[in-house]
């Protein structure tokens, strides 16, 4: 085979599907390449030496072969399991919520490698925290920012005043903050509490060592993530199937426990 149709790169597996007798179709994201769909011919079989390496979640270092239709792998490396991912259901079920998203945010072919580093540093994160909150909500800002959809969070989107520290508003269709005169006259305008402003604000432009280290009342995360749930929501058009089975997980949870 030619050199000229072989190309190596890292991916991370964010779907697949069982494609023939022994074949698996999957959805990968590359930091050069963007979103791709390759197969992995006779990865089904028991005698597979590619089976293992080409998991959930995993970051993976592929060369693959330019094919008709799909881009075929011809070797495949494990470079970052990410083992705990796939060792704890909570963990498994974030980690599809990210690959969910970043699926859902992107187009085939379309290169974002800042958003490859978000994905893969925040993977590393969740497999070494029980609380998940602030690296899902730092990687919800971040992806957003990076895939052109940032919400406007310093400045009324309407007169673009700078928003004064008071309870201001936040409008999906605006796409960020109204300020208090321009909000109660919106239709829809959500109200945005200050402390959730501040949070907001805060992890949309430090760095992650800085994020990692807010401590935040329960009252005001649960407000922080249901804002981003909707605004993402509301931008897909639809509801995303991990973060139902998330809510499910958590039902569960609740009744275990009582």
């Amino acid at each position: 085979m030619s050199n000229e149709r072989l190309y190596r790169t890292d991916t991370i597996i964010l779907r697949r599907a069982d494609f023939g007798e022994a074949d698996r179709l999957l959805t990968v994201f590359t930091p050069e390449r963007g979103k791709l769909r390759l197969l992995a011919k006779g990865v089904r079989k028991t005698t597979s030496r590619k089976a293992g390496h080409v998991e959930l979640f995993m970051l993976t270092d592929m060369l693959v072969a330019q094919g008709r239709t799909w881009d075929i792998i011809s070797q495949a490396e494990i470079v970052e399991p990410y083992r705990d991912l796939r060792e704890d259901l909570e963990k498994t079920s974030h980690a599809y919520y990210l690959a969910e998203l970043v699926d859902r945010f992107t187009e085939e072919h379309d290169p974002n490698a800042p958003l490859f580093q978000l994905l893969t540093l925040t993977l590393a994160h969740l497999s070494h925290t029980d609380d998940p909150f602030l690296a899902l909500r730092y990687f919800e800002l971040h992806l957003l920012s990076l895939t052109g959809f940032q919400p406007q969070l310093h400045f009324c989107v309407t007169c673009g005043e700078a928003l004064e520290p008071v309870t201001n508003f936040f409008h999906f269709v605006d796409g960020g903050a109204l300020c208090p005169r321009h909000g109660e006259a919106r239709p829809n305008a959500e109200p945005l509490l200050l402390p959730v402003l501040k949070v907001l604000r805060y992890m949309q432009t430090e760095p992650w060592e800085k994020v990692a280290k807010l401590q935040i009342s329960p009252a005001t995360r649960q407000q922080v993530e249901t804002l981003l749930f909707n605004y993402i929501t509301f931008l897909l058009e639809r509801r995303l199937k991990s973060v139902e089975f998330l809510r499910q997980l958590k039902r569960e949870g609740v009744k275990r426990d009582t």
